[in-house]
């Protein structure tokens, strides 16, 4: 195929990011809460933080309700802080900041999404993982506010291997909303050759390598060619 013009690259980057993004940013944290918020702290695995766990399903449920009714979100307000103070650094007080977050999200509240995530960004909890997540939504809040430069210093601070490719996504993602193309080549190229090595699925991250000029027939076979030299220290 022949390369795009750096003009039109970022005309269809920026049609992509239009069509798609708010779209994506809510629905990672619909996929966060869905998946990690349920099957990642049921592991636990104890009776009480099952109980825990069916209260925090119907904060959820109630959450829905807030999105358009003033009323509930005050309510669900003083809910989350209730479950927040009884124990601060627990699962089940993070689950909830998460979802005070996501209505912020739904709500187009950015500000207060960043605000919500960063209460639990340093979390005393003792889980890694959950800290790295953490802060990709919090850079997600940053990129929808237009803070590119605190999104990127945020994302810098995902350090663990197994969240690799979702941070370079991220960071390319920030990137693209700069206009700054050909770091956006390099952040996605990275997080390609990551899911390309662990074949996971890629999709959306190849209509995005194409959206910025860097075009592949076929993910399962063939890795996307940057046309400018990468660094491959």
């Amino acid at each position: 195929m022949s390369a795009m013009t750096d003009q039109e690259q970022l005309d269809t980057a920026k049609s992509f990011f239009k069509q798609y993004g708010s779209a994506m940013i809510s629905g990672v944290l619909i996929a966060l809460i869905a998946f990690f918020g349920f099957q990642y702290w049921q592991k636990k695995g104890t009776a009480e933080n099952q109980i825990q766990t069916a209260k925090v399903q119907l904060f959820v449920d109630e959450a829905k309700a807030a999105v358009t009714d003033p009323k509930a979100a005050t309510a669900l307000a003083a809910s989350a802080e209730k479950i927040v103070k009884e124990n601060p650094d627990s699962i089940h007080a993070i689950q909830t900041q998460f979802v005070m977050a996501k209505l912020a999200f739904d709500q187009k509240d950015y500000a207060k999404a960043e605000r919500e995530l960063k209460k639990i960004e340093n979390s005393k909890i003792d889980d890694e993982g959950l800290k790295q997540i953490i802060k990709i939504r919090l850079a997600d809040a940053q990129l929808a506010q237009k803070k590119y430069d605190d999104a990127l210093k945020t994302l810098a601070t995902v350090t663990l291997p197994s969240f690799k490719a979702t941070a370079e996504e991220a960071r390319g993602d920030v990137y693209v909303a700069k206009n700054d193309i050909e770091n956006a080549k390099k952040a996605y190229q990275s997080a390609w050759n990551v899911l390309l090595e662990s074949k996971q699925e890629r999709q959306i991250l190849q209509i995005k390598l194409e959206s910025v000029g860097v075009l592949v027939d076929d993910p399962e076979i063939e890795r996307p060619i940057l046309e400018t030299q990468m660094d491959e220290s």
